[in-house]
């Protein structure tokens, strides 16, 4: 017994169709997935981006947010914000500074410590060193000294402090 044709034009491929562009119709019709979880917590699915962003304080570009002056005074309209504790909530989370996650490789601060510990701050002959293996600029090595000095500042106190009592001894 045969097949019903249903079945038969089920398994064809169809090749008029781009399924790439398929893809992306299907991608674009699901809901925008929002990373801010102030303004994801406050967004209403029944309302346009415009409106959601109106309610919330926000603009949804920079367009039309300068008025163009007219020769005719014309009064400002005044937009109502219905839900301000998303923008002040946005506001105290940036007040907050986030912490600085940069390390130095251990090769860099071995670098660094023999640069500083044969010239201190010499620059000029740090670069003319035989231990600069890639050749590195004095405003090179100058950066890099400051970056092991903000990344580990403990670790730099108690290096030229020991450096110190070394030269005293």
């Amino acid at each position: 017994m045969g097949k019903t044709k249903k079945a038969r034009n089920r398994s064809k491929f169809n090749y008029n169709k781009n399924k790439k562009n398929l893809k992306k119709k299907i991608r674009r019709k699901e809901k925008p997935h929002i990373d801010c979880p102030q303004i994801r917590n406050a967004w209403d699915e029944h309302k346009t981006v415009k409106q959601n962003l109106q309610d919330m304080g926000l603009s949804l570009g920079t367009k039309g947010l300068l008025p163009i002056k007219n020769k005719k005074e014309s009064k400002p309209e005044e937009k109502v914000v219905l839900k301000p504790y998303v923008v002040e909530a946005m506001e105290v989370e940036a007040s907050h500074r986030g912490e600085d996650k940069t390390t130095c490789s251990t090769d860099m601060t071995e670098f660094v410590q023999h640069m500083v510990k044969e010239y201190n701050e010499d620059y000029k002959a740090m670069a003319r060193d035989e231990k600069n293996y890639y050749q590195d600029t004095p405003k090179q090595i100058k950066r890099k000294v400051e970056l092991y000095k903000r990344c580990h500042p403990e670790e730099y106190a108690a290096f030229i402090a020991s450096l110190k009592s070394q030269k005293s001894t």
